[in-house]
């Protein structure tokens, strides 16, 4: 019943995202436009959080470059975002884990999710 909401559903084209959520190392593909020549970039690192719902929703991930912690915001319905690919998935406990940007060395691991196959 929401206006809003149905007029966003006809306007944004909905394209596959995979399932991911905080902790997970994963891979962005996006492109990128230097004057008329366009070419696609790759972003890994570690998603720190999700927030927003439908067209609105965005998820930032956090990579170290060098000793500098980078941090980029990407909107889930971007047509500029190529692909998105789940490296690993991680076990962390909380939906936002900012603290991660204090953490350098051992300490900013996370564990790996553990999937057990039935062979």
């Amino acid at each position: 019943m929401n206006i809003i909401n149905e007029i966003q559903k006809e306007i944004t084209t909905v394209s596959e995202m995979p399932n991911f959520s905080a902790g997970d190392t994963i891979t962005v593909s996006y492109k990128i436009r230097e004057g008329n020549k366009e070419r696609i970039q790759q972003f890994q690192g570690v998603v720190i959080q999700r927030r927003g719902t439908g067209v609105t929703e965005t998820f930032t991930v956090r990579k170290m470059s060098g000793n500098v912690g980078v941090e980029r915001i990407f909107p889930i319905s971007s047509p500029f975002i190529d692909s998105i690919k789940v490296m690993k998935e991680g076990s962390v406990r909380r939906a936002r884990i900012f603290y991660f940007r204090e953490r350098t060395g051992k300490s900013a691991r996370i564990r790996e999710k553990r999937r057990f196959t039935k062979d």
